[in-house]
């Protein structure tokens, strides 16, 4: 995009905290929700859509970068059947990544053990040890954007946005963090995958097909 047309770094943030907003007017619409179908709820979903859309053009026109997020259509929902007034939600991620460049990975957990550690341990000298300093040591939307210098690849995440009835007790549980959820307790959902791409590269080539096919048709001759 040339600099005549791209947005400034202020559109940019006011697009973030646009989003910020939208999501906090679906929260409160589902809250209040009269019903199954309440048009308040949808209209909501659609603003938030819509912010996080242009939020994620913006950010990519300007810095390159895009959203861990993506919100899908309605129809890809399942019926909410949680709390009409949700006193608690719960936020789960899962962001898949693949050990791209050991190496690499390596190299920064030693640089971390070398500048924070006294005791002599040397966790930094295996994958697994070093993924446990790196993971440890940042914070996962940091990793996050900072993938690729820890010689990781991205692959597909997903966020869900879970209602509650109530708060769970101190402890209650951590030992089995990610059982027993509800999909049908969805309140909003996040999901980022290279399949969405893959299915529009094959959109395109559908239409390619069809346009040389049309392309092999003979013209009418009113003559024969």
């Amino acid at each position: 995009m040339s600099d005549a047309v791209q947005p400034t770094a202020a559109e940019v943030r006011a697009a973030a905290e646009a989003v910020k907003t939208a999501l906090d007017r679906h929260l409160a619409a589902v809250e209040r929700r009269s019903g199954e179908d309440d048009p308040t709820v949808y209209e909501a979903f659609n603003e938030l859509a819509a912010a996080a859309e242009a939020y994620d053009e913006l950010l990519y026109d300007r810095y390159d970068e895009v959203t861990p997020f993506e919100i899908p259509g309605t129809e890809d929902l399942p019926p909410y059947a949680g709390p009409e007034e949700p006193h608690a939600v719960s936020v789960l991620i899962r962001r898949d990544y693949a050990v791209a460049e050991p190496q690499r990975l390596l190299a920064q957990a030693q640089r971390i053990e070398a500048a924070d550690y006294d005791d002599g341990a040397e966790a930094s000298g295996t994958v697994h040890g070093a993924l446990g300093i790196l993971f440890g040591e940042f914070e996962p939307d940091e990793i996050a954007s900072r993938h690729k210098e820890f010689g990781l690849e991205e692959g597909d995440s997903t966020l869900w946005v879970t209602a509650a009835d109530e708060p769970a007790d101190p402890g209650e549980w951590l030992e089995g963090p990610f059982e027993q959820i509800d999909p049908q307790r969805v309140v909003c959902r996040f999901d980022v995958s290279a399949v969405f791409d893959d299915e529009s590269d094959d959109e395109l080539d559908d239409l390619d097909t069809d346009l040389d096919e049309d392309e092999d048709l003979e013209p009418l001759d009113s003559e024969r």
